[in-house]
């Protein structure tokens, strides 16, 4: 196969939806920052090729402002220092000020984030997610804000996750489309540890070919140097990787992958990546076997291990093949939820509707339905046998709720308890039916096809 450069033009379009790159940008960049003549020079190209003197736009107080707003609305846990957002919220006014000074003084300095470890579905192991002070939420938020667009305009078209107007569903298509195009022959393939293996030298020279203000570039490595709190075992250095939590680090992951995404693109492969989550679909098993070749030589060279038991070909128009992508199931010419996604949507639903919930049950079902629905919009596209299922399942953990209240014990008998509260009970105290949803959806599609 002829091998061409590897970084092509393969970029978002320059057509954004208000007429010009520079105006969809415009629509979600900070306007604190990104003036109408840096939009312009973003689109057209600056001289050099790089960005000089971006750290004023950082310690703006309106940058500052924006970001902790950001920060307040989205919560979360306190860092290592103990403050809370809404503890800061009470001088924060003072806090972003010093902020601002510490910042354009050269004295400010990033802490260590709040190791803690979170359960991963379906998975005996743990995830490490570092949690930073609200200060530091704050200084990455307005860092990003200066950052995100100048990267923005390069990433890759095929590239879903922690972008600007894209999202899952939007690689979920993608992928779907390549499947029906007779693409489905898979690299589903895995980076162990990605984010916590990102090496830190590489990275920065990534940042390098666009950035050249020094102390921007120097606040982000400090960021990648602060380390790591993690309980009784103290402060670790941060000798590799971006902490999954850090407000900065899904961008800085997508500006590490960036190559790759264009690397696929230029040797013709179809990548669809989503942050760290990516699978390349391909016409036939020689070409998805290059496509691997290629991504393992790539991954060695920046220092990136492919996870041995999570990076396999399949053929996905096989039954009993295919592979999982974003919750998702593909095999066969279907798609359902993947064994996980369904797991943890039971999980949820049997905290809801513990059979000693002594709610009301319209607050009961009033709670289940915002799960229901929530999980609808993601798996609308389903196959048919998937929601009766969930459906039956829901129900069920009612009436094993009703039965108690009614001084019942054990469990169902002989249909005794779909007698005393059958379907159409639960309809009439408007229970989400994810099967008649679903029904309704297909109709309207139907109707739109027309």
């Amino acid at each position: 196969m002829k091998t061409p450069k590897e970084e092509p033009p393969s970029l978002v379009p320059a057509t954004g939806k208000q007429g010009g790159e520079a105006c969809a940008i415009q629509a979600w960049a900070e306007p604190s920052v990104w003036t109408e003549p840096m939009l312009m020079a973003l689109e057209r190209g600056i001289k050099g090729g790089k960005w000089f003197s971006l750290i004023d736009k950082v310690w703006n107080p309106r940058n500052l402002e924006s970001s902790w707003h950001k920060v307040r609305r989205n919560g979360g846990a306190a860092g290592p220092d103990g403050c809370s957002v809404s503890h800061f919220e009470r001088e924060a006014a003072v806090r972003l000020e010093k902020l601002g000074k510490q910042l354009r003084e050269g004295t400010y300095t990033a802490r260590p984030v709040r190791r803690t470890w979170i359960e991963k579905p379906g998975s005996a192991e743990k995830r490490p997610l570092g949690i930073p002070d609200v200060s530091d939420r704050i200084v990455q938020g307005a860092l990003r804000h200066v950052l995100e667009p100048i990267f923005e305009h390069t990433f890759s078209e095929h590239s879903y996750g922690f972008r600007p107007w894209r999202g899952a569903k939007d690689a979920l298509r993608r992928v779907d489309g390549l499947l029906k195009e007779g693409r489905t022959w898979v690299v589903d393939a895995d980076i162990k540890g990605y984010f916590d293996t990102i090496p830190h030298g590489r990275l920065m020279d990534c940042l390098r070919q666009e950035v050249s203000d020094g102390r921007v570039l120097a606040l982000v490595e400090e960021y990648l140097k602060a380390g790591v709190m993690d309980g009784l075992n103290g402060w670790s250095p941060g000798e590799r990787g971006t902490p999954q939590g850090a407000v900065i680090s899904p961008l800085l992951a997508n500006i590490y992958l960036n190559k790759l995404d264009h690397l696929m693109t230029a040797h013709g492969y179809a990548m669809t990546r989503y942050a760290d989550d990516f699978v390349i679909l391909t016409n036939s098993q020689e070409e998805a076997e290059e496509a691997l070749k290629l991504l393992r030589t790539w991954t060695t060279s920046r220092e990136l291990t492919l996870h041995p038991d999570k990076t396999r070909l399949t053929d996905a128009s096989v039954k009993g093949q295919g592979f999982e992508f974003l919750g998702y199931r593909f095999e066969a010419g279907s798609k359902w939820p993947r064994r996980k996604s369904l797991q943890k949507l039971r999980d949820t639903i049997r905290a809801r509707t513990p059979r000693l919930n002594g709610g009301s049950l319209e607050a009961i079902i009033t709670g289940v339905n915002s799960v229901l629905r929530g999980w609808f919009g993601y798996f609308k596209h389903s196959n048919a046998r998937t929601m009766p299922a969930i459906d039956g399942f829901v129900r069920r953990r009612l009436r094993s709720m009703l039965r108690r209240r009614a001084g019942k014990e054990g469990t169902m008998k002989n249909g005794s308890d779909y007698q005393h509260w059958p379907n159409n009970f639960f309809d009439a105290h408007g229970l989400f039916c994810l099967t008649a949803a679903r029904e309704r959806h297909c109709q309207s599609r139907q109707r739109a096809n027309c």
